[in-house]
């Protein structure tokens, strides 16, 4: 009887727990953690293969075994055909063409730079004038020109001639001692009535009034050197004897009417004469003729295309950085060789023009003086090249590049965390600053070189300080960029999605 009770006993408690869990509970597997509780992360679990299907492990057997094919395809098709030399092959053709642009940019440099001295100094007359107007102030030119009038008033004066007419003239009236003497001492009369005539030229050819006789005889000369460089006519600069030479008539009637007023009367007996000056050999002003007509019609054309070239070679060069580099030392070369074609011709020039008709001093300042815008502006841009070229460099992976921006870069950093500690802060103009630092960059070095195109006269002097101040500008935009705070910059962290 105990243990029909017991059994009772655990068939009611049996019942108790089945009524307390839920009909669904029953025979089912033990409950999986819920969803909540699961990695948010985790890819949703991959459902059970349908009736007939294969296992999943065969299907990823097959799909690696698959996997590994393609692979060891691709690897062959690698293999028999490198895209590095597909690569080499499409495109090579770019090296040699912007090898090409570049070198007939540098090439046409120099042309271009005669040109532009065609056009600004001897188109001009205004340039022309400033140009040949220091010529006078030189003691060889003034010693040139004042030789040569004192050579023209003497000749026609002949002191000696006539001292030697007026002891004829005693003599015949019977003062045949007074005669005598005259005749013996014509010669020395003679000589100090020179030197008397040359000190006086030497010092009206010095004064200011010769040189402002200087600068409108030049004015007045500059059409009729147009001229003759085009070929047209004559006038105030012409060719005698295989010269090309400047009339000095106007200089000589200004010596006669000074050496008139010292008590010098006797020069308003020489009639009116217009000697001249040479200036440099008539077979050069054939060649010179030639070359203005080329490069006058090529003054505008010429330095637009050799910035087309360049910017063409370096935009077409694999690496632009290399081509700039290239670019900037190749303008650099072409106007050295520039000088030393004016160095050449320089030499030609002198041995052209003999010693009697022009002193090599005088012919040496002379040519210097109308070549000497052609050396400013070959000088400018030697430096602006070199300068180009070094600013690519610093720009490239260099460790020397890479060590001197990191430096420069920390020193503004320094200034701009001393002057926040101190209260000084950009603000949002600092974060604009930043934010568009490319394109400010970019407009500077635009600006700076628009400047030094346009620019009346480059030179030396100018180039470099464009230079410093376009690196001080460049400074600026760095210290002035302030980037924004890590709290506005970053974006939130994203939370699970609401509901």
């Amino acid at each position: 009887m105990s243990d029909v009770g017991d059994k009772a006993a655990d068939g009611t408690a049996d019942d108790q727990v089945a009524a307390a869990t839920p009909a669904t509970a029953k025979d089912a597997p033990p409950a999986e953690p819920p969803p909540a509780a699961k990695d948010k992360d985790a890819p949703p679990a991959a459902p059970p293969p349908a009736a007939g299907q294969p296992p999943a492990t065969g299907d990823s057997e097959a799909d690696e075994r698959a996997e590994l094919e393609r692979l060891r395809a691709e690897v062959t098709e690698l293999r028999n055909h490198p895209p590095a030399a597909r690569r080499r092959h499409r495109g090579g053709w770019r090296a040699p063409v912007a090898v090409v642009l570049i070198v007939l940019g540098c090439v046409l440099a120099p042309v271009s730079v005669l040109a532009v001295w065609t056009a600004n100094q001897v188109s001009d007359t205004n340039r022309y004038v400033q140009n040949v107007a220091p010529l006078i102030h030189d003691p060889a030119v003034q010693s040139a020109l004042t030789d040569k009038i004192s050579t023209e008033i003497n000749t026609r004066l002949n002191v000696q001639g006539l001292t030697n007419q007026a002891a004829d003239a005693l003599t015949s009236r019977g003062l045949t001692r007074v005669g005598t003497l005259l005749h013996t001492f014509s010669g020395q009369i003679a000589g100090a009535a020179s030197g008397f005539i040359h000190g006086q030229v030497a010092k009206i050819v010095a004064s200011p009034q010769v040189a402002n006789l200087w600068e409108q005889v030049n004015r007045r000369a500059h059409a009729q050197l147009v001229k003759a460089l085009s070929g047209q006519g004559n006038g105030a600069v012409t060719i005698s004897n295989g010269q090309v030479v400047l009339s000095l008539g106007p200089f000589i009637d200004l010596v006669k009417q000074r050496l008139a007023a010292r008590g010098l009367s006797i020069v308003n007996n020489i009639p009116a004469i217009n000697p001249t000056l040479a200036l440099f050999s008539a077979k050069y002003l054939v060649k010179a003729q030639s070359g203005y007509r080329l490069i006058n019609d090529l003054k505008i054309v010429l330095p637009i295309l050799v910035l087309v070239l360049l910017g063409a070679g370096i935009y077409i060069a694999k690496g632009h950085r290399r081509a700039v580099i290239g670019a900037g030392l190749g303008l650099a070369a072409s106007m050295l060789v520039l000088g030393i074609v004016l160095a050449i011709a320089r030499s030609i020039y002198l041995n052209s023009v003999p010693s009697n008709v022009l002193p090599a001093n005088a012919a040496a300042v002379l040519y210097d003086t109308l070549v000497r815008f052609i050396k400013d502006g070959l000088r400018a841009l030697l430096v602006v090249g070199l300068i180009v070229a070094i600013a690519a460099f610093f720009t490239g992976p260099s460790a020397t590049a890479v060590g001197t921006r990191r430096g420069i870069s920390r020193g503004l950093g320094w200034l701009r965390t001393s002057g926040e500690s101190h209260g000084l802060r950009t603000g949002p103009v600092g974060r604009w600053v930043y934010h568009y630092r490319h394109a400010l960059r970019i407009s500077a070095v635009a600006l700076f070189g628009l400047i030094f195109v346009f620019q009346g006269r480059p030179t030396v002097g100018n180039a470099i300080l464009l230079a410093v101040l376009l690196l001080v500008v460049l400074g600026i935009i760095e210290l002035l960029g302030h980037p924004p705070a890590a709290s506005t910059e970053e974006p939130q962290a994203v939370g699970p999605a609401d509901g």
